[in-house]
């Protein structure tokens, strides 16, 4: 954070659900292409990916359903909130991608968006299959069992 409590580096937003309702196999990063009163919201901590997925479209990846609020300073030039936004792909992970999406019924979901050290903004997305209720409950009983493995472990010594 800067003394203008603007974020230099760091997360912006994180997709937290994504990790409950998805079972997430691999992870991509991907640069965004955004207007300035888009990058300036970021950069105050403002923004929310949670009901947002990508999708390629065109020979393009694009984010969906991402809120990035308008920038207060900037009233005659804001910009739309819920705008899809191209992501920043190489042609071949593009490719890749949407071949995955299409032959095994995955899908791509947001996971974060932060700033790395250049100050670029940047968004992590995993490829993930959705899970179901049985799935749900098995991921919570093998957490709990390595919570109870770890804690006998600590206490045995």
């Amino acid at each position: 954070m800067t003394k203008s409590g603007m974020i230099s580096t760091g997360t912006v937003a994180q997709n937290r659900k994504a990790r409950h309702d998805y079972k997430i196999d691999d992870t991509f990063e991907a640069g965004l292409m955004l207007l300035g009163t888009e990058v300036k919201s970021l950069r105050l901590g403002r923004g929310n990916i949670q009901d947002s997925y990508a999708s390629a479209e065109d020979g393009g990846m694009y984010l969906i359903n991402a809120y990035i609020p308008e920038y207060e300073g900037a009233r005659h030039f804001g910009h739309e909130p819920r705008r899809k936004r191209k992501l920043l792909m190489k042609k071949r992970e593009i490719e890749k991608l949407s071949a995955e999406v299409a032959r095994k019924g995955m899908t791509l979901v947001p996971l974060s968006i932060y700033f790395n050290d250049r100050g670029l903004a940047k968004l992590k997305l995993g490829l993930a299959k959705g899970k179901t209720d049985i799935d749900r409950r098995q991921t919570i009983k093998d957490r709990d069992w390595n919570r109870q493995k770890s804690r006998l472990l600590r206490d045995k010594g």
